[in-house]
């Protein structure tokens, strides 16, 4: 692991840190019932907040799984699967405040967000 690896996956975690810090303020301060705009600015600071702790999170899995061998290509692949795991959140959260979360709902969009990761990554 070169050092521009580590302060990248450092970066990102203390991005990840400001952003859950950003969550715990809103949560704390503001009541979403019956404010959309606050609703909405919660649904998007936590995708946005799981995006940045599970793109470090990513890589060095892939990085641990590897021998510890970095190819090239892999900070790509791991921030495409953080925004796929934070566009998800947001979605189920925005289900959720709209009223209409169900099980088969979130079942199609978890399942989605896999089928285009595996076509991402098939097609390499």
């Amino acid at each position: 692991m070169y050092a521009r690896d580590r302060l990248f996956n450092l970066s990102l975690l203390a991005g990840a840190v400001v952003a859950w810090v950003g969550v715990a303020i809103l949560f704390v301060t503001r009541s979403p019932v019956g404010d959309t705009t606050i609703q909405a600015a919660a649904a998007v600071l936590l995708g946005m907040a799981v995006a940045l702790t599970a793109a470090p999170i990513f890589w060095l899995v892939a990085f641990a799984r590897r021998h510890r061998i970095a190819y090239r290509g892999d900070w790509a692949r791991a921030g495409r699967r953080a925004l796929l795991l934070g566009s998800v959140a947001t979605i189920l959260v925005l289900l959720r405040v709209l009223g209409v979360f169900s099980l088969p709902l979130a079942l199609f969009v978890v399942a989605m967000a896999l089928f285009v990761e595996l076509i991402l990554t098939a097609r390499r």
